[in-house]
């Protein structure tokens, strides 16, 4: 695998930091901080309505003790209301305030998890932190407790080494809500702006590029999403007596989807864009052992692995409503309905994107059925200045905490609130970074963090954080 190289100003960039001194409390403290992560798994907190709120109030809460424990007294719980009046997941906010003409940084994470899902496909409890071969498994190990102990293991040790020396100002953001869509995201900055302002955000919420490898995230896929109906009939008819002049409603669905792609599998819709920045290598053999491609099945799409993971539209049909086998009888039915997922490259507007989707899909309504385009829920690209000073700093604590030269990785994936970060905090500097890898199974069964990694992660925190506790 061919990684990009750096030549960065480590000189400069690391001028002044106590890089073994930081590595060292780090190391110290690394078990506590691992048990203090054990004891958040442990809570299964779910911002989905069908979930228990209460387990949500009691991760918000361990979170908030955590912080405290750290030395910072300005602690707050807060939440705002959704559209439809009812409270949006508790958040959890804590300031160090700057000394005077030192800047501030937000670290952000979210204390909320994915659903465990079938539990039969888990080897433990998902809620029963579980050491082997050097991970922990359990939900929300990785994605994203492991993020908020990564804030807070760096924030130890700084305040460990520096002592009355680090003036930077920090504002600790926790979500309770990301992984039901983040519905309050934006009225929550917008009521809580003074206080979240900051001149640096780092966004804890992404991927390293493999084990041993660290990486700055530097730009991600936007992501419209909707629902398709197709329908043929005004009610369900017998399939023996109708079927043959008539064709189903999931039979022209299926004809529908299959417009998407073309013969090779790339996205076919007209006023879709591409962009042409990765270059990083990512061998086909090793994408299919990350993706666990089934042998036999031919990738979709063209030219290399992460121009199609990073700069080019990916669609995916992510649910039907149709009767299941269980349930299926010799019936015509008169109406099918699938929802999509389209993630667009760097550069494309979103309402452009959902248009072209809804014109495509008038366009190809097969045998003249009646086809309803619903649009869903829209979110922005990413893309970062990789020659601002914050990213820079960055991809230097990185390479420094690793031993190895840091990537800069695209992300196939899509974090649609980095797009409220931006418009609210123009002048911000955004740095997504995070402490997966491409074995971690965030959101799926026996989801699990690397350790050694994760280590590395919270040492390479501490640097930037260090290396930006400068006095203008």
């Amino acid at each position: 695998m061919t990684e990009e190289k750096h030549t960065l100003p480590a000189a400069v960039l690391g001028a002044g930091v106590p890089v073994e001194e930081l590595r060292g409390s780090v190391g110290r403290n690394f078990g506590a901080t691992v048990a203090e992560l054990v004891k958040l798994v442990a809570i299964p907190g779910i911002a989905w309505d069908a979930f228990d709120a209460a387990q949500l109030d009691r991760s918000a809460e361990a979170v908030a003790a955590l912080v405290r424990g750290i030395g910072l007294d300005d602690v707050q719980i807060l939440r705002v209301n959704k559209e439809d009046g009812t409270p949006g997941g508790p958040a959890v906010v804590a300031r160090k305030p700057a000394d005077p003409g030192f800047p501030t940084v937000v670290l952000y994470a979210h204390h909320d998890v994915q659903p465990p899902a079938d539990l039969s496909l888990w080897e433990t409890e998902p809620f029963t932190a579980v050491e082997r071969d050097g991970r922990l498994f359990g939900r929300g190990a990785a994605d994203d407790k492991a993020g908020i102990m990564a804030h807070i293991g760096s924030m130890r040790a700084l305040t460990e080494v520096l002592g009355g020396s680090f003036g930077l100002g920090v504002t600790l953001f926790i979500e309770g809500e990301e992984e039901a869509g983040s519905p309050t995201f934006r009225t929550f900055l917008q009521t809580h702006r003074e206080l979240l302002a900051g001149d640096v955000i780092i966004v804890a919420d992404s991927s390293n590029w493999k084990v041993g490898v660290p990486a700055l995230t530097t730009s991600l896929r936007g992501l419209v999403d909707g629902t398709v109906e197709v329908r043929v009939l005004d009610h369900a008819v017998h399939s023996g007596m109708f079927g043959g002049p008539i064709l189903d409603a999931p039979t022209l669905l299926a004809r529908l989807i299959a417009t998407f792609h073309d013969d090779a599998g790339s996205v076919a819709i007209e006023g879709l864009t591409s962009s042409g920045h990765a270059v990083l290598d990512y061998p086909e053999e090793t994408f299919r052992a990350d993706a666990a491609v089934l042998d036999g099945v031919t990738l979709a799409g063209t030219g290399s692995i992460t121009s199609r993971l990073w700069d080019k539209p990916a669609l995916s049909i992510i649910g039907m409503d149709i009767p299941s086998v269980a349930m299926s009888s010799n019936t015509l039915l008169p109406a099918a309905r699938a929802k999509f997922s389209l993630r667009l490259a760097p550069g494309q507007d979103p309402d452009a994107a959902m248009e072209a989707i809804g014109a495509h899909v008038q366009r190809h309504a097969p045998f003249g059925a009646r086809v309803t385009f619903t649009p869903g829920e829209t979110g922005q690209p990413f893309a970062t200045d990789t020659g601002s000073p914050a990213a820079q700093t960055a991809l230097w604590a990185l390479g420094e905490s690793w031993g190895v030269p840091a990537v800069e990785s695209g992300m196939g994936g899509s974090i649609p609130f980095i797009a409220d970060l931006n418009e609210l905090f123009p002048d911000a500097q955004i740095l997504v970074t995070g402490v997966e890898d491409p074995d971690s199974r965030a959101h799926s069964a026996n989801e699990s963090l690397h350790l050694g990694d994760f280590e590395k992660a919270i040492v390479a925190e501490a640097l930037l954080l260090a290396a930006m506790n400068k006095a203008d």
